[in-house]
């Protein structure tokens, strides 16, 4: 094999442990989600209230001042990273969820297909049976 390959020689998934990471993850990205949701509605107000600039100006007023500009500035640059983030946890929650899913079908129908092989013909002959009936070759 090159470098960086591995061979992968079986799995090894807990379904209960993802089930566990996923909860626990699902809690810290509907916090992130929140935090989001209080700075798209916070933003706004904070720029409004930072004020405008007032001495020595004499043109028309402004509807934000310096601060309230960076602040417009930084929510325009970072807001599709923002977005991504949050659609890209959603998306990698929901991948792992039904992965494991998967997984543990997969487990339960090999199972089954183990149990069902093991009843399958040829069932065995009993001791002294050789299988032939008498007086054929």
């Amino acid at each position: 094999m090159g470098s960086g390959e591995f061979a992968v020689t079986g799995w090894d998934v807990s379904p209960s442990g993802v089930q566990g990471a996923l909860r626990k993850t699902a809690v810290s990205a509907g916090e992130l989600s929140t935090a989001g949701t209080n700075l798209s509605d916070t933003l706004p107000r904070t720029a409004t209230a930072a004020g405008t600039v007032a001495s020595g100006y004499t043109g028309p007023a402004l509807p934000t001042g310096p601060v309230g500009a960076a602040l417009g500035e930084f929510m325009q640059h970072w807001q599709n990273d923002l977005q991504y983030v949050v659609e890209r946890t959603a998306k990698s929650l929901t991948g792992a969820a039904e992965a494991t899913g998967e997984y543990a079908k997969g487990d339960l129908k090999m199972a089954a297909d183990a149990q069902r092989a093991a009843v399958q013909e040829p069932i065995p002959a009993p001791p002294g049976f050789s299988g032939k009936r008498p007086g054929s070759e």
